[in-house]
């Protein structure tokens, strides 16, 4: 669950950042049309797919154009089908005409995440298998990118490199292996998780020696990982990832690890195809 101030701030912060790079000093084609006509207009999907980005056309109308009014009819983690309304803008046409792309901009990318993370939480559906997220986001849109991960069902690994251990292969080449790296973490904060990236049954028994409380077994074959999970029962938790697509998701899901995490959640944009109509 993200925190909701972290949240916030960073709708915020990308709204602000998204209308300055794309109005700057002004809207030259929307400047010459009268100030007090007034519109409204509908976005629609072209596409099914799963919404989200909700907070941020809101954000958008509220920095832009206080005047501008939103009247929703879906909200994040909504299934939408294709030519459905998706809310309704009425205000100043000015307004309404500088705000279309950002707003659009922000619906399409995180529905795009929202929806193909929702495809693979069917894939997953009834095992106990959890599906997270990575930070192989956008720079500058991370919390964007996991919350829309949220609104497709899945779940969020650590936000960043601040708030969970995550000990990889440099990691341990530079404290001298598992076993040291994993207490040089505890001696740093002992009441902190740690995870442990192993590449090898080996180095997984090793992990679980060390104490760590989760292991990502990365780029592991089926057989592996059907042993890391018996190897593993009681003693650790298991994180599949690395080269996890459609096709290989749901038979490492049925080995039971306890979590898979897919990069091309937040790398992978295929942008939902929208589009703003007047009426």
């Amino acid at each position: 669950m993200i925190d909701k101030e972290l949240l916030r701030q960073a709708v915020a912060k990308n709204v602000t950042d998204a209308l300055q790079e794309d109005v700057g000093s002004g809207d030259l084609s929307a400047a010459f049309l009268p100030a007090d006509h007034r519109a409204q207009a509908q976005i629609i999907t072209r596409e099914d797919g799963v919404f989200c980005g909700k907070l941020w056309v809101d954000e958008t109308a509220l920095q832009a154009d206080p005047q501008i009014n939103i009247e929703w009819q879906v909200a994040d983690g909504d299934k939408v089908t294709a030519e459905q309304v998706l809310f309704t803008l009425t205000g100043p046409a000015r307004s309404l005409l500088t705000v279309e792309r950002t707003m659009l901009n922000f619906v399409q990318m995180l529905s795009a995440t929202a929806t193909r993370t929702a495809a693979y939480v069917e894939l997953i559906d009834g095992t106990n298998t959890v599906l997270l997220d990575t930070r192989k986001t956008i720079p500058g849109l991370r919390v964007a990118q996991k919350y829309a991960v949220t609104s497709g069902g899945g779940e969020n690994h650590r936000m960043g490199l601040y708030d969970a251990f995550l000990l990889k292969e440099n990691h341990i080449a530079v404290a001298g292996g598992i076993a040291a790296a994993v207490a040089m973490a505890r001696q740093a904060h002992p009441d902190m998780p740690v995870e442990v990236e192993t590449e090898t049954l080996d180095e997984l028994n090793q992990a679980i020696d060390a104490g760590a409380e989760l292991a990502m077994i990365d780029n592991f074959s089926l057989t592996d990982t059907i042993a890391a999970v018996a190897l593993a029962k009681g003693r650790i938790k298991l994180e599949a990832s690395g080269g996890i697509d459609e096709k290989s998701i749901t038979d490492i899901a049925a080995t039971g690890v306890d979590y898979v995490s897919i990069g091309e959640l937040t790398k992978k944009i295929d942008p939902l195809d929208l589009s703003m109509r007047f009426i």
